[in-house]
């Protein structure tokens, strides 16, 4: 269960990572496709993910403060509610789909990383 949580933490942080990075600093060619969103929305939600796959990976490989992946998962959760009613709204149904996978795995991560399998905090020798 350990490895499948893991592989799960790793691959939210990437999609969050590279959705974050394409907030901040989108190429030029996509701008249009991103003039519903408010600029400073666009980039709070970037800050936002950047930071969600820092707080899915870090402290599970550090062992500082683990409980903060959970805490890290139910803000994407939270991120992706609000994703999928955006693309729902727009007829984006793909996109919602999309969000709605991974709304269920940081679901997922997030309940059995505070519950069932947390990482254990690394102990002061």
């Amino acid at each position: 269960m350990n490895v499948l949580l893991w592989i799960l933490q790793v691959l939210l942080a990437a999609a969050f990572l590279a959705h974050g990075l394409f907030f901040l600093a989108p190429p030029a060619s996509m701008l249009e496709l991103l003039k519903p969103i408010p600029v400073a929305f666009r980039l709070f939600l970037g800050v936002a993910e950047v930071a969600a796959a820092v707080g899915l990976t870090l402290p599970g490989i550090t062992r500082i403060q683990p409980v903060l992946v959970s805490w890290a998962a139910a803000g994407v959760m939270i991120i992706m509610i609000g994703a999928t009613v955006f693309h729902l709204s727009r007829g984006e149904f793909s996109s919602a789909i999309t969000t709605m996978i991974l709304l269920t795995m940081a679901t997922f991560v997030a309940y059995m990383r505070w519950k069932v399998n947390p990482i254990v905090p690394r102990t002061l020798a």
